[in-house]
Formats: structure tokens, sequence, C-alpha cells
């Protein structure tokens, strides 16, 4: 085993733009690929840059994330997530709640929806076109998309979805700086319960009640937590993802020239390769992990209690993974990142996910020859305040 590394300060130097991780990682990846390094607040932790390391603290379970999101988690650093979103468990206490979500999305129920899905896409590009060119991405496709489709699984009726759209900005906003905004967004979605449980339907939100009315040690506030937490990640991810998509694109007019939206295969080893090269945060660490006893990790013995920072954003440009890691690649056939996580924790919605950025990609494709920005790149806006790079608006035009 190696000594402990010296102590570097963190966050890293920042990346020379949104396509880029820090120019440390690559340093670190070669020379120190598990640093320990002093947080703001003065603790330390340990950081993950390589992709079998960081795979592997998705994949161990002596790497808890109930440590890690819990009161007790050894600095603040870590983010606040409540212990009691799936995010913040460990199995098995995981794997109970999960299990009663999952079946919602597995891949044979997402492809059931793959239908709707392409019909929904249709019908908004038809209200982008009829608004442009040029028109806003946001207003018309990337934004009530995957809202609209969260929202159908949840059994929440049009009218009321650009509300709940609201309380999930508020759930991805700086729990720090304003935590009032997210409990009221959380009492909103405990209220939206309380009405299912009375008005109960076919749809996600009613089975879930169901499920928990069943265990006797499943909470109530771990049902809301678990709510919320779902509606997020079914939309505000899949949003951002499509923009940051769209942003790539324009930056490699080659590639974009030679997808054609009515091949699947093409289109689907796009958004892998996308999802593996966009930056939807700004340092690229997700869902931290604390020791639960004495690990090796990388050649460096981590002590229990230890926090480590899984670096998504290097991992996914490890050159001993994928070859030409910082290249763009829409061809790129073997494609293990970890956009979507790994292990007990990986995405519950990849399934979905997936599915929606290729209709969407794919029809937005061949419905829109030529699809570009409108605007110079320098005039796009990423709104504040937010976990996850999310843009005001996407101003776009095509060929007519």
């Amino acid at each position: 085993m190696t000594q402990e590394p010296p102590a570097i300060p963190y966050p890293l130097a920042p990346a020379p733009t949104i396509y880029h991780p820090s120019p440390d990682y690559t340093r670190m990846r070669e020379t120190c690929p598990v640093a320990r390094v002093e947080l703001p607040d003065g603790a330390c932790a340990y950081l993950a840059t390589r992709h079998a390391d960081v795979r592997r603290v998705f994949t161990d379970q002596r790497f808890s994330r109930a440590a890690a999101a819990g009161p007790n988690r050894p600095t603040r650093e870590l983010g606040s997530l409540a212990e009691d979103s799936l995010i913040g468990m460990d199995p098995p206490r995981h794997t109970t709640m999960r299990r009663a979500v999952s079946h919602a999305f597995t891949v044979r129920r997402v492809e059931e929806l793959r239908p709707r899905v392409a019909a929904l896409v249709d019908a908004m590009i038809d209200d982008l076109v009829a608004a442009g060119p040029p028109a806003d991405l946001i207003t018309h496709v990337s934004g009530p998309l995957p809202i609209s489709v969260i929202s159908t699984l949840f059994g929440i009726p049009e009218r009321d979805r650009e509300r709940v759209r609201q309380w999930s900005d508020a759930l991805v906003g700086d729990w720090d700086a304003d935590p009032e905004a997210p409990r009221a967004a959380l009492e909103a979605f405990r209220e939206l319960i309380e009405q299912r449980r009375r008005e109960p339907g076919d749809d996600l939100m009613s089975a879930l009640i169901a499920v928990w009315d069943e265990h006797d040690d499943l909470t109530e506030r771990e049902l809301v937590s678990v709510t919320a937490g779902i509606f997020v990640g079914g939309h505000e991810t899949t949003t951002n993802q499509l923009n940051l998509f769209l942003l790539v694109l324009a930056r490699h007019p080659e590639q974009l020239a030679a997808l054609r939206g009515d091949d699947p295969v093409a289109v689907a080893r796009a958004v892998e390769e996308l999802s593996r090269f966009i930056q939807l945060g700004d340092n690229g660490v997700l869902l931290p992990r604390v020791t639960t006893e004495e690990v090796e990790l990388g050649g460096v013995r981590l002590p229990a209690g230890a926090a480590v920072l899984p670096a998504i954003a290097s991992a996914n440009r490890d050159a001993t993974v994928f070859p030409g890691a910082d290249s763009l690649d829409l061809t790129r056939a073997h494609n293990p990142h970890l956009a979507f996580g790994a292990g007990p924790h990986h995405c519950l919605g990849a399934a979905l996910a997936r599915m929606e950025l290729q209709e969407a990609l794919g029809g937005l494709l061949r419905r829109l020859p030529g699809l570009r920005l409108a605007v110079d790149e320098s005039q796009l806006r990423f709104r504040p305040g937010l976990v996850v790079r999310s843009l005001e608006s996407l101003p776009v035009t095509w060929d007519r």
C-alpha cells in the first residue's frame, strides 16, 4: 500500500469550458488516482478519479450512502440530501424500497411507453415548428417532454403539471442557501400523496402508497422523499441532458451531419456517448460515500468513516477504458460510462431516460434538417443556484 497522500485543496482547478472536466483530473488519474483533498470546511475526503475505482465506490457496500447523507455525515460538504430518500439509503432498507418502485421502470414497461413518447415528441416538434424558426427548444420540447412522461406515470393531470414542476425545481436548488423552498416542496408532495391516498388511481403514485401501507416499517416521511425524488429524477435531469446534448452537437457539426434520426442504433449509440461526454454539474462528483470500515481503494488504505468523492466526470474520461476519451465519438460501440451510476444506486429511471433521449434526439434529427443554435453560445445563460447545469433558454433554428 502507498503512504497517506498529501491533502490537495478542493474544489480542483476550474474546468476551461462546460465541456471539459477540471484539467487536474487527467494528472490525478495518472499520478494520484485516489487523492486526499481538503474541503472548504476544513474536513478531508478522498477523491476517486479512475473508472475502476469510481465504479468500485458505487458497487462495494462498504462505501455507504446512508452515512454520507445522514445527519452525522463527517462534513456538510457531502450535501444535504435527506437520509430517508432512496439515494440516501443503503441495503437492505434501500433494497426493500427500491423493489417497491422498480416494476414501473423495467425495460419492458419502458418499451411499451415508446410509441406514446414518440407521439409526444412529434406533437411537441409541431409546436416548435409553429413557433419558429427560431424557437426555444426548452419551451417546446426538452422542458415539457420529460415532465409529461413522468407526470403520466404518476397520474398527475395536465392542469397541475406546472405546479409540480416548480416543486421539483425547488428540490434541486441550493438547500443551504434557501432551505424553506425545498421544505415547502416536500410538504406539497406530502399533501399530494394524502389526496391520492383518498382517491387512488391506476398510476405509480397510487402503487407506491399501496406498497407503503402494507409495510409497518416504511415511514410516511420516506414515502414523501421517495416520491419527490423519483419525480425530480424523472424530468429535471433528462431535460438538462437533452439541452447539453444539443450544445455538444453544435460544436461537432460533422458528427451531427452524419447522425441520421431514422437509424435507431446510431441514435442509441449517440445518446450513450453524449451521456458520457457531457458535464451535468460543475465538479463532476455524484453521490459521495463514507466508508463503514477500513478499506483499500486504488492502492490507498482508507480508514473507517472516511468521506469518498467519486468523480464521474473523471471516470468517464479515463483513456484506459475509453480510447480517445476527451474526444466525442458518436460511433463508439463499447461505452461502459457511469453517467447513470452503477451498483445498488444505479439510476432507477435509466431505461426511461435513455428511451426519452433517443426519441427526442431522433425525432429532432428527422424532422428538422440542419438543426442548430440560433444564437451564439456566449449568449446562453444557466439558471443560478442549481446543482445541475440548467439553461434558461435554448434558441434553435433549422432549414425550412
